[in-house]
């Protein structure tokens, strides 16, 4: 088995209000692009390709020491499809199968996208995607399905009928592909919808059509599918992202008396049987020992040190080590 991923990161921040480009909007001090990447590798991908536009020498400058990946420029926004295209060169000599997601995904789990890939590789499909059943799916492309509950097409929001726009099902980016299908079925797009641009979702419809095998799958939640569009957004990204991080350290042993008033960054250390008081902060990479109090009032700064049997609490600041 071979599995590579794409990653569509060359937008703009417009609706961010910033001048960074959007993967690099933070949720719990780390990019949104770092957890879309950790979740693919840990999915079993052993390369990812990330499409660039906007901002690419910060990205770059960010994630350019990862020799998994690999950096493509997208200098024209044509849209997703277009995006995809200029990984072809890329993409010629290899025979596996290939993810693709957006680059606003902080939220999706590594267990997701296995689950996509089994049911790709276990019924031998040409393309297999992923979809979620939400309660509002404003902004979504629909999965339009036929009497069987066969996959018919993806119809984006902009342009549905009234029925279709109703309809709860909703594929948010989550692509499965056999890589020569893929390119098959790149060379087969047009811009002939109301936006002008190339979609990528429209290579599902040709494979379709083709008769290859085509899979619309529910596995993923309402979490997985979270792409911030504003900063009201990326704090709802960020607080579902808190609790996950909350949880994972108390099953780990760790006493957490205030989830609402303590803020842990993703990364972050922490010994069985240490108590995290109200008002705590612990930013990215800190590393605290056992049986410790941090708090109330603390701060422990990204990379901080805090040695095991420690107590800090009364507006204690600790220095970020180097």
């Amino acid at each position: 088995m071979s599995l590579i991923a794409i990653i569509l990161a060359a937008g703009k921040s417009t609706r961010m209000k910033s001048r960074r480009p959007k993967p690099l909007m933070e949720v719990c001090g780390r990019p949104m692009l770092h957890y879309i990447l950790r979740a693919c590798f840990d999915a079993g991908c052993a390369r990812a390709l990330v499409v660039v536009g906007f901002g690419k020498e910060e990205i770059i400058a960010q994630f350019g020491h990862d020799r998994r990946i690999r950096f493509v420029e997208q200098a024209e926004q044509l849209g997703t499809g277009h995006a995809a295209r200029c990984c072809e060169g890329e993409l010629r000599e290899y025979h596996g199968d290939v993810i693709i997601l957006t680059a606003d995904l902080p939220l999706v789990r590594a267990e997701s996208l296995r689950a996509l890939y089994q049911a790709h590789r276990e019924d031998k499909a040409a393309a297999t995607m992923g979809t979620a059943v939400i309660d509002d799916p404003t902004g979504y492309g629909r999965v339009i399905r036929d009497g069987r509950g066969e996959f018919v097409e993806i119809v984006e929001e902009i342009d549905c009928t009234p029925e279709q726009r109703a309809i709860r099902e909703v594929f948010p980016s989550f692509y499965c592909v056999k890589a020569q299908e893929l390119l098959w079925a790149l060379g087969r797009l047009t811009n002939d919808n109301r936006k002008g641009e190339y979609y990528l979702v429209d290579i599902y419809k040709h494979l379709r059509l083709a008769g290859r095998r085509v899979l619309a799958l529910q596995v993923l939640s309402a979490d997985d599918v979270v792409a911030p569009n504003s900063r009201q957004e990326l704090s709802v990204a960020d607080a579902v992202m808190q609790e996950r991080i909350q949880r994972q350290h108390r099953q780990a042993g760790v006493t957490i008396v205030s989830a609402a008033t303590t803020y842990i960054e993703d990364g972050a250390r922490i010994g069985m049987d240490t108590v995290i008081r109200p008002f705590t902060f612990i930013g990215r990479d800190a590393s605290i020992g056992p049986d410790c109090v941090i708090g109330p009032f603390a701060v422990v700064p990204r990379e901080g040190i805090v040695p095991g049997g420690t107590t800090l609490a009364g507006n204690v600041t600790l220095q970020a080590t180097t």
